[in-house]
């Protein structure tokens, strides 16, 4: 990625392993150009593919990207559809690229829900990039944080009710492996575009300790300036824990 005179300058040993995004504003990013929503989101699509590649040559490991959530199909009926079929367009356009250049796509979240479009595309997409070694693109979809602690609940519960392990002997880690996360580190690093502050049910169990960097740029007009700069920002932190400064 070449390097504009005017862009930030970035530590290259500081890099965040895995960076987590909030996509949003791609509505009133539509509303202030007096354009349907729809276009919106086909424009937050494009800063999506930009924002890969930026974080691929960045050397970041894993990109977690909201993309459309549990509560989301409350929205109407013709923007969902919508959402659909862009997001099939997206996996049948984008895929081949991803895959040369040794992207791992993952799905967070029940996809079974997508009409059967969408769902052939994910699965093409999961198998085809099963074995890459490069970024790790998780796309969350029908996702919610607390259908997915749920989930892993239940779980939990079934395994102690077999007998497979002791109440007294789960912890965070035998937790964690039920998430839909399992095997990653958690978000150093959780982006919100459009100014909006709250984490909207997003990877609730995973940010316990992720900074939180919120820029008032909508999705669409997202560049990889803004994610460099929210990295820059992430760099500056000091990172405790819960302890005391180094």
């Amino acid at each position: 990625m070449a390097r504009k005179k005017d862009q930030p300058v970035i530590d290259k040993d500081k890099i965040p392993r895995h960076v987590a995004i909030i996509m949003d504003g791609n509505g009133r990013w539509a509303k202030k150009r007096f354009i349907p929503r729809t276009m919106g989101h086909r424009a937050g699509m494009a800063s999506l593919k930009k924002v890969v590649k930026a974080c691929d040559e960045l050397g970041i490991a894993i990109l977690t990207v909201f993309a459309f959530s549990t509560e989301n199909w409350k929205r109407p009926s013709d923007e969902v559809n919508y959402l659909m079929q862009l997001l099939a367009e997206f996996m049948r356009k984008e895929l081949d690229e991803l895959h040369q250049n040794n992207v791992r796509i993952q799905v967070l979240g029940d996809y079974r829900a997508m009409p059967a479009d969408c769902r052939i595309e994910i699965k093409r997409a999961l198998e085809m990039t099963r074995a890459n070694t490069g970024l790790i693109f998780n796309i969350a979809l029908n996702y919610g944080a607390r259908q997915e602690i749920m989930d892993a609940a239940k779980q939990l519960a079934a395994q102690i009710a077999a007998g497979e392990i002791k109440a007294e002997e789960v912890n965070e880690e035998i937790f964690s492996r039920l998430l839909y996360t399992k095997g990653m580190p958690d978000p150093d690093l959780l982006i919100r575009s459009s100014g909006e502050k709250r984490i909207s049910n997003f990877m609730l169990w995973q940010i316990a300790y992720t900074e939180l960097v919120v820029t008032d740029t909508l999705w669409p007009d997202f560049s990889e300036i803004d994610l460099i700069r929210a990295v820059i920002e992430y760099q500056q932190r000091d990172r405790k824990f819960g302890g005391l400064s180094k």
